[in-house]
């Protein structure tokens, strides 16, 4: 036995309370520590820091990833899967030979029948380069950048509820305590900037039904990986990051002198226990010092020109929006975040169609677009990957009353539709296709596992080697089973 698995045996009752309550705080800083160089730099200004030994697996497309994640699940027939054919079938039944028996919520499964309801809204063709691609009347900004975006209208998932689903999309597991994506990036890539968390976290404000699905902080947590990898989230109110500003009467000398002792404390406490979150609450502790001037800095937009912000839309300014957190991702890449995520909520229409989802849409239409415009004309696109989507997607038929102009559409997890764009993806593209009702995949379908082992494929990364050992197994974001990127949208 090594002298620190004899330190750990000797862990006691009162010591395992006493770490454990001091661990929950230090998550709430999740950061990066100075670790192995890697010869892999953002700009010539970054040197990534961190990370794995060989990660990445092979020359990455992009060197960080925006995630633009619609909570509740957008429906697809509304947006980017369009289905003419429903305008004739106006109230009538969902064949049984197209259900074939699949799975239904509790929500709908008493209904008496399943009348399909047709998109109210219009769609257009735009030429995307290639064959075209249909989007509604709701996305006229991203019909605006079809080009330059790879829509996949196939994708799959087994969850049908909206917790284990969308802990399975961003974990690789529907029941909780698994590394998010950002989590398994963050720790096999390491960070390019020593002074902001590898993986930032933001929550935005949204226009439809307020009642929305609650997000839990597993969806960015790091699970069994240490704390340090994290996703950090930041606050639109007060300070970004909570107990970022020094308090009355403490300067930023006698912080760092506090920080000074409390580092020694803790390393002594380190050299006789050997708990290695110890270590990770020293690194966390010096990262919140230097995010005091880092993150005032980052979520300072008033030197951007009056043409970005326009191109924003007009909730740019206002914190907390998606426009203004859209915004700040752009300004996190040009900044060496190697993860950024954007939760937007209230997309989960189980009724009112016709007064929520145009609100929603018109919340994250022009922001999303701008940042891929944005990125774009400053030259990030190529190595910035961008993606949107949700959990999974909605019934082609109704749930509760039915009109021509109004109608709400229950969880469907068979088929739903997102966007990717930037580094290491094709421009253009429309992947996958659907039946007549949107309710099954009839070609080329993806599984979420698939999706996010094409997402680490961008980022140089193959998903079937980033592993971490627990529980006596070899864990990876992609589960046990065989899976493969989606190579028919890869350049």
């Amino acid at each position: 036995m090594n002298p620190i698995q004899d330190h750990i045996s000797q862990i006691t009752r009162r010591h395992f309370f006493k770490t454990g309550g001091l661990g929950l705080g230090a998550a709430a800083l999740a950061s990066l520590e100075a670790g192995q160089q890697q010869t892999l730099a953002a700009t010539p200004e970054m040197k990534v820091t961190g990370g794995l030994p060989g990660v990445p697996h092979f020359a990455p497309k992009a060197k960080r990833a925006i995630y633009l994640f619609m909570a509740g699940s957008p429906s697809q027939i509304d947006t980017l899967d369009y289905k003419p054919g429903l305008e004739k079938l106006f109230d009538k039944d969902l064949p049984e030979s197209v259900r074939n028996g699949q799975r239904l919520t509790t929500m709908t499964s008493g209904q008496s029948r399943f009348p399909l309801a047709p998109s109210k809204f219009k769609f257009k063709k735009y030429d995307n380069g290639s064959e075209g691609a249909w989007v509604s009347e709701l996305l006229p900004h991203t019909a605006g950048i079809v080009k330059d975006i790879s829509i996949v209208r196939s994708l799959w998932t087994e969850a049908i509820n909206h917790d284990p689903a969308i802990t399975y999309i961003c974990t690789g597991n529907q029941l909780p305590g698994r590394a998010s994506l950002g989590s398994w990036l963050s720790y096999g890539l390491g960070s390019m900037n020593e002074n902001l968390p590898s993986f930032v976290v933001l929550t935005s404000t949204w226009s439809g039904r307020q009642q929305a699905q609650a997000l839990y902080n597993r969806l960015w947590g790091s699970g069994f990986l240490a704390s340090k990898y994290s996703g950090v989230s930041l606050r639109s109110k007060g300070d970004p990051v909570l107990f970022l500003s020094n308090p009355p009467g403490i300067t930023s000398k006698l912080r760092r002198r506090m920080l000074d002792t409390l580092a020694e404390m803790n390393q002594n406490e380190f050299n006789a226990i050997g708990d290695p979150e110890i270590q990770t609450r020293i690194s966390q502790y010096e990262m919140a010092f230097r995010m005091q001037t880092s993150v005032p800095e980052l979520t300072d937009i008033s030197k951007e020109t009056k043409a970005t912000l326009e191109m924003y839309g007009p909730d740019v300014q206002k914190p907390g929006t998606f426009a203004y957190h859209c915004l700040l991702a752009r300004r996190m890449a040009e900044r060496g975040v190697r993860f950024s995520q954007i939760f937007h909520r209230g997309w989960d229409q189980h009724a009112n169609i016709a007064g929520d989802l145009p609100k929603q849409c018109k919340d994250i239409d022009q922001p999303a677009a701008a940042l891929v415009k944005d990125l774009k004309q400053r030259g990030l696109l190529d190595d910035t990957l961008v993606i949107w989507g949700g959990e999974f997607g909605r019934t082609a038929y109704c749930q509760g009353k039915l009109t021509k102009e109004n109608y709400g559409r229950d969880h469907h997890p068979r088929c739903f539709s997102v966007w990717m764009a930037g580094g290491g993806i094709k421009k253009g593209v429309v992947h996958g296709s659907t039946d007549d009702f949107s309710y099954n995949i009839t070609e080329n379908p993806v599984h979420i596992h698939e999706f996010n082992a094409t997402i680490l494929q961008c980022l140089g990364i193959d998903h079937r080697k980033l592993t971490y050992k627990f529980q006596g197994l070899d864990q990876r974001l992609t589960g046990v089973e065989d899976h493969h990127p989606v190579k028919e949208i890869l350049v």
